[in-house]
């Protein structure tokens, strides 16, 4: 398998020199400018972000851009305490001038997301969320091209990100809507692992479980197993992609395994994060093979359940489910906080397991001068002319 190899010089990759605002001093750059005083800076950043996001963290992102922004369009925007590379990296987030939104070609600043990262919050040290957005909107306002506002998607509504993202709006008069919202399961509780499961689950769906997982047993070796990913990696990702590939997501060519750029970022996703001892793997096993399995990602107190996949010949005894079961665990555990499913809205499974929800959204933000602002405005009219109507927004 490739490793990917960061340059340690910028190479003329310096998108925007770095700007004043305040005391902090802000830049943005290319991916390819990510060197090894950067990734100190931003390791640093990844354990204290008041607001935890696995993806746009330093041992996920950077492959992340290098096997799914092949064109390079991604850059980052990057806040320091104050001079770069000899100061504390303050916030971060990845970005790119997008020529398309929705089906219409209009040009937009969002933050770059590929189809495997479920959150699009920034990184930012707690306490200074109004002070990135300050920069950053600050940055967009003068930023050359033709972006003609700024799209934030998939950010975590209500947590602090979102709600200084707002209030800076507000101070600023500066247009700022969500334009879209969902919520999809969370897990946060303190209750033990047994009396949440009782209270989510009715006891008639309870005995049900047992039921399937007595009749497995009746028919052959059934085995569970929690892992690190300290030994045997390689071959779990390996029996992980074949599983998801045999199903559904392989049929409609958005399994892993189906494009080479994922399966390498699944592998060297998964490996930095077994390196950093913050991977956890569990699978149920029928006569030695996987009919399910489970990535969770760890992130401060929280957890990402990042991917799962079960053996769908084996659907009538809920694999999936009894796997999920076995995740419970996790409220039992010193120090737990949290867990995001990374699930779609309404998932039929893991939405009748765990019981709280984080809502999701995407925010529209006014940038620019007057010009812009008015055509954004105009944009937003249109949007809303249009869900009015019961149309699709972009």
């Amino acid at each position: 398998m490739n490793q990917i190899v960061f340059p340690t010089a910028f190479d003329g990759a310096l998108r925007h020199p770095a700007s004043f605002f305040g005391a902090e001093r802000s830049e943005r750059i290319e991916a390819t400018a990510i060197d090894v005083a950067l990734l100190h800076s931003w390791q640093a950043l990844d354990g204290r972000s008041g607001e935890a996001n696995i993806f746009d963290e330093s041992r996920v992102l950077p492959a992340a851009l290098a096997h799914c922004d092949p064109r390079g369009m991604a850059e980052l925007f990057l806040l320091w305490e104050g001079a770069p590379r000899a100061s504390q990296l303050i916030g971060l987030m990845p970005l790119s001038l997008e020529r398309r939104y929705g089906a219409r070609p209009l040009p937009h600043w969002q933050n770059w997301l590929h189809p495997n990262a479920f959150l699009g919050n920034p990184l930012i040290a707690p306490g200074r969320e109004r002070v990135f957005w300050q920069a950053l909107l600050a940055e967009l306002d003068i930023a050359p091209g033709a972006g003609l506002f700024f799209h934030l998607n998939g950010v975590a509504l209500g947590g602090p990100v979102a709600e200084a993202l707002l209030s800076v709006c507000a101070d600023e008069r500066r247009r700022c809507d969500v334009v879209c919202r969902h919520q999809r399961a969370f897990l946060r509780s303190d209750l033990t692992a047994k009396a949440y499961y009782e209270q989510a689950v009715r006891p008639k769906k309870r005995k049900e479980l047992r039921r399937q997982k007595r009749r497995l047993e009746e028919l052959g070796r059934l085995d569970f197993e929690r892992s690190d990913g300290s030994q045997g990696l390689e071959e779990w990702i390996d029996a992980f992609l074949a599983l998801e590939a045999a199903g559904w997501k392989g049929q409609g060519q958005s399994a892993l395994g189906s494009q080479d750029s994922t399966r390498a970022l699944f592998h060297d996703m998964l490996g930095a994060m077994a390196r950093d001892g913050r991977l956890e793997l569990l699978s149920f096993s029928f006569e030695s093979a996987p009919i399910a399995m489970l990535v969770n990602l760890r992130s401060g107190d929280g957890v990402f359940s990042f991917k799962t996949a079960f053996d769908e010949s084996f659907a009538r005894f809920s694999p999936g489910v009894l796997l999920q079961i076995e995740n419970y665990a996790l409220l039992d555990r010193p120090g737990f906080g949290w867990a995001d499913s990374c699930a779609a809205p309404d998932h039929p499974m893991i939405d009748s397991l765990w019981t709280e929800r984080r809502a999701i959204g995407r925010v529209s933000v006014a940038i620019g001068g007057a010009a812009r602002r008015l055509a954004f405005a105009g944009l937003r009219k249109a949007e809303d002319w249009m869900a009015a109507r019961g149309g699709d927004r972009a």
